[in-house]
């Protein structure tokens, strides 16, 4: 199988692709590296049936190509993390939509089946745990905050649209808080922020009253479900829930990281309108209902919070020290 991963040099994609190569796939990466990195897939170059290509989904030219090589595609491409979202809500809406209609149309062109990856923020303001047939809820439209669960609710309706009338065979996945290493902090992705903060000697900063909670799915658990959730005939045509269910506040996630890293660190708490600005809006609580991914697959999270934390905390100790070392080379030929 030749497999074509949108958004490949992200954090989840470059792991997506590293799986696929030891279960002796090929894989063709495509990513325009505006939020992922070539850090990310550096170390695949060379290997047997490895490819990339840099440049933008919506390139009619470079998908066209790709997708003519690609047995099947994993959609990841896309505008994530809330600090992207609220500084750039055009850009988010366009990403998103645009790209993904690109994916859908040269797949059905070429017949080859498709997993779009959407999020757990096509759910709004619902009551939790989230289950894949829930009524969703969001607020105003003059809260930019809401552009990314829109842009990826239409995403999900541009493929069933695809799937029922056209045939396209895929699956959507509805992705809940992916952690782990290679995922950066800089567009307000929770933990490893707050790692880095805690490594750089803090203060850990909370948003909000930190009494939200959270779901965090380790990348080493949602790859396998992705890939066995495109070789899964009964989910074609499927939206399912993938992640974790194990419940936390962002209160004691905090905790949790300044004792892995160092207790004497202290946790600041900042308003959301300091953080985000005016008007922005988040939610209480975002848990996942497992049980069609568990009956689909017989999916089992095999990493819990702990592990994550320690995977996280150890990726970017290694990459703090790294960075030390380069600023005092640095600062030696000055």
């Amino acid at each position: 199988m030749n497999n074509l991963i949108t958004g490949g040099a992200g954090f989840i994609g470059s792991h997506l692709a590293e799986y696929l190569l030891e279960r002796g796939e090929e894989v063709i990466v495509l990513d325009d590296l505006s939020t992922g990195s070539f850090g990310n897939i550096r170390h695949l170059r060379g290997r047997n049936g490895f490819t990339y290509y840099i440049g933008k989904v919506e390139d009619e030219s470079l998908l066209n190509r790709a997708v003519d090589k690609a047995d099947g595609i994993y959609h990841l491409a896309a505008a994530v993390g809330v600090q992207l979202i609220v500084d750039n809500p055009v850009g988010t809406i366009e990403t998103n939509i645009n790209a993904t209609q690109a994916v859908l149309v040269h797949a059905v062109r070429y017949g080859k089946p498709v997993l779009v990856a959407s999020t757990s923020e096509v759910y709004g303001k619902g009551d939790p745990p989230f289950s894949e047939n829930d009524d969703v809820v969001y607020g105003p439209t003059s809260r930019a905050r809401w552009s990314y669960a829109v842009s990826k609710a239409v995403d999900e309706f541009l493929f069933i649209a695809y799937n029922r009338r056209k045939g396209l065979p895929g699956v959507i996945a509805r992705l809940f808080n992916t952690v782990g290493p290679r995922q950066t902090g800089r567009y307000g992705m929770v933990v490893p922020r707050l790692i880095q903060q805690a490594l750089s000697g803090g203060p850990l900063t909370v948003y909000g009253t930190g009494d939200q909670t959270r779901c965090f799915a380790h990348v080493l658990d949602v790859v396998p479900a992705l890939y066995s959730l495109m070789n899964c005939s009964e989910a074609m045509g499927e939206v399912v829930n993938v992640g974790n269910d194990e419940e936390v506040s962002i209160n004691e996630l905090a905790d949790r990281i300044r004792h892995a890293v160092n207790p004497s660190v202290e946790i600041a708490h900042i308003p959301y309108d300091e953080a985000y600005g005016p008007e922005f809006e988040d939610m209480d609580s975002r848990k996942p209902n497992l049980e069609r991914l568990k009956k689909l697959i017989g999916y089992l999270p095999k990493y819990n919070l702990d592990r994550i934390i320690q995977d996280v905390v150890n990726y970017n100790r290694c990459s703090f020290l790294s960075h030390k070392s380069n600023d005092k080379i640095t600062r030696s030929f000055h």
